[in-house]
């Protein structure tokens, strides 16, 4: 797994989508090498915060993002209002490789959406409006730190460290 480090100087747009596409890298190289077996252990107090668990809710924070606020497409998530927590639950047949594959998919669906001018608004919420700029630098934000939980995972799992 290779990622490309963001340039030290770029535009707004090139910066935060670099920037983006480096913490995507960051959530693969995380949970690379692991056996389904480890991505869906819980070494956690919450037993839905597995490695597995974490790449499955970041698929959907691209999908609910990207897709249903930017776009204004229908939500395909897993979740509900009786469920809230089924985007992190890795369900039966489900395997790190095939979530991984659902969020690179996921991925280059959020980056066409994303071709538009970052200072684009959409209805948000009732009568509130949101900035395509903001939702960026919003899923930058969600991304950087479910990595961060994926290095705690990652270490308690089988002592695996670094960036």
């Amino acid at each position: 797994m290779t990622r490309t480090a963001p340039p030290l100087v770029a535009d707004e747009r090139a910066t935060y989508t670099a920037l983006l596409d480096y913490l995507r890298a960051t959530i693969e190289l995380k949970v690379d090498g692991l056996a389904d077996d480890d991505a869906t252990r819980a070494v956690l107090p919450s037993k839905l915060t597995t490695a597995a668990g974490v790449v499955k809710h970041v698929r959907w924070v691209e999908h609910h993002w990207f897709e249903v606020v930017l776009a204004g497409r229908e939500s395909r998530a897993p979740y509900t209002m009786e469920d809230p927590d089924a985007d992190w639950r890795v369900e039966e047949g489900e395997t790190l490789a095939g979530l991984l594959d659902d969020y690179r998919q996921q991925c280059e669906i959020s980056r066409g959406i994303l071709a538009e001018d970052l200072d684009h608004e959409v209805p948000f919420r009732g009568d509130r409006t949101v900035s395509a700029r903001w939702v960026l630098a919003h899923v930058v934000e969600e991304t950087a730190r479910h990595a961060g939980q994926l290095d705690i995972v990652r270490e308690l799992l089988d002592g695996t460290v670094g960036d």
